[in-house]
Formats: C-alpha cells, structure tokens, sequence
C-alpha cells in the first residue's frame, strides 16, 4: 500500500474516534437544567445532602413520637423482661414473680424512685378491660413479686413500668388466663364516667391530635359536691393510657399537685386512633380507678 493511501486511511480513522467520541461525550455530560443530575458531584452532591437533612428530620420526629410510646416489647435499651410463670388460674390469688436483667443475663437492681416506687406492674386484658395496677416487692435475689387476682380469662399483657439512671423504661409481655375468654368491644368515646367507687369524673382533652401534646383534664365530684383529690404516688393523681389494638404504653406527665377537684395531666398522642385513659386518684384513702376512651384525630 503506498504511502498515500495509508494516510488517508489513518485520517479516516482519526475522524471515526472523533465523532464516536463526541457522541459519547453528549450521552454522558451535563443533564439539562430542567432535569436533576444523576450522578457523581456538583448539583447531586448539594440534592444528597438536602435528602439526608430532610431524612434526618423525619427520623427525628419519628423518633421523638416512639419514645413517647412504650411496652412494645419485652427487650429494649440493653434490658430484658423475664416472668417466671406467665400462666395464671382465673379467680385465685397467684404469685406474679418477674425479673429485670441486662446483656450478660444479670439481675438489675439499681432501679430509680419515681412517683415514689421503684417499680410500677400494670395488668391488661388485650380488649382493655381488667385493669390492674400492683406495686411488687423486690425480693433478696432481685426479682419482683407480687399476688395478683385475675377474676376472667384471656390475654393479658403485663407492663413493668420503671426508671433506671433517670431514664423511663416499660418493658412487657404477655399473661394467659384459663378458660374461656368473652371480650368486649372497646366503649365509645365519652365525656364523663364513674369510678369503681361511685365517684363522678368528667374528662376535658384539649388538643388531642397526633404528634401534638394534649392537655387532660379531670374532675371529680361526689353527690353533686367537687371533691379534692389526697396526693396519690406523689400527685393528685396517676394516669395509664394504652393504644388500641396493640397496647402500645404511652408516656404522660402530671401537671399539678393534689387538693383540688380537677386532675391534669400531659399527653403526646404518636398516631390517631382510640386509646384508653385508666386515671387513678385517692380520696379518704381509698384509691379509686375510672376509664375513659379518647378518640384521637
């Protein structure tokens, strides 16, 4: 071939790599400025670092509602729930014995006073009736004990409510009761109820949206004549609100002492939905305990 010919081969050649290159270059440069980047540096770096900001901010809103929410499980936080026995005869006094224990199985002991126990057992059924609140002994070796009477059969979930190094903790786990179980629909919403005592109580919930905090307020009358609350467990009254259907244990705080006859208490409802309100309050030294179902919207 002479020599001729060869550099016209070689120039064809070096336009081929040209355009070939150059429509390469279009498939893979700049996205138009209508339309995001899609990879590597400049405007997706600032587009990523948005994201994470914006999933950083959900994350800690979700956050913020599941610490207001407790008692999903029987392990949380480095803690472990352990009953003993979680079978019971209906009707009979039984030992409730359970204990705390950490990640090298160990017994915990140094639990906080708050409301002036160490330890709170909360008692459900799951249609949320058979509401009980027990205040158990700790025993030599650590464990907690109580006699608990369960007067109808089913499921139960069995709440340990405490706090540990000034941080509040419920862990939980189920109970079963023998025979068989007639459960009950859950009561319609309702503005006012009476206690176990013959007490009348009138709830007023302010704001009870989800996410939001919500003011509950109670009133306790007798015969028609207010009635002012003896402090109870360091309060003017103690307040357990379980979540429907799962029984998730949510987490309020008392907003005024005892003698009065009006009870408040602060709430964040993580999600809507109809929950239960078991209030306790004390009067001529009797603890009395009245329920009531909130809608939240």
């Amino acid at each position: 071939m002479s020599a001729p010919v060869r550099l016209v081969l070689f120039g064809a050649a070096l336009a081929l790599v040209f355009v070939v290159s150059a429509v390469a270059g279009g498939a893979v440069g700049p996205a138009p400025k209508d339309e995001p980047a899609r990879a590597g540096g400049g405007a997706h770096a600032g587009d990523a670092m948005g994201g994470e900001t914006e999933h950083a901010e959900a994350d800690g809103a979700h956050g913020a509602a599941v610490r207001e929410v407790r008692g999903l499980a029987s392990a949380a936080d480095g803690l472990r729930l352990i009953v003993e026995d979680p079978e019971l005869r209906r009707g009979r006094a039984e030992r409730l014995a359970f204990r705390i224990v950490d990640d090298h199985d160990e017994t915990v002991r140094d639990l906080d006073l708050e409301h002036t126990k160490r330890m709170h057992l909360i008692v459900a059924r799951r249609d949320l009736t058979g509401f009980q609140h027990l205040h158990p002994r700790q025993r030599a070796d650590g464990a907690w004990v109580t006699r608990a009477t369960i007067a109808e059969a089913g499921s139960y979930r069995l709440f340990a409510d405490f706090s540990r190094g000034g941080e509040p903790q419920t862990l939980a786990s189920d109970l079963r009761v023998d025979g068989p179980a007639n459960l009950r629909a859950l009561p319609a919403p309702a503005p006012a109820a009476v206690s176990d005592g013959g007490y009348d109580v009138e709830l007023t919930a302010a704001g009870a949206h989800q996410g939001e905090e919500a003011e509950l307020r109670f009133t306790i009358s007798r015969d028609g004549e207010p009635v002012a609350t003896e402090p109870y467990l360091g309060a003017g009254g103690h307040l357990v609100a379980l979540r429907e259907g799962d029984l998730a244990f949510l987490h309020v705080h008392p907003t005024e002492e005892a003698g009065g006859s009006e009870i408040g208490f602060a709430a964040t409802f993580p999600t809507e939905g109809r929950y239960r309100l078991f209030l306790q309050f004390q009067h001529h030294g009797e603890v009395q305990t009245v329920a009531f179902t909130q809608e939240v919207e």
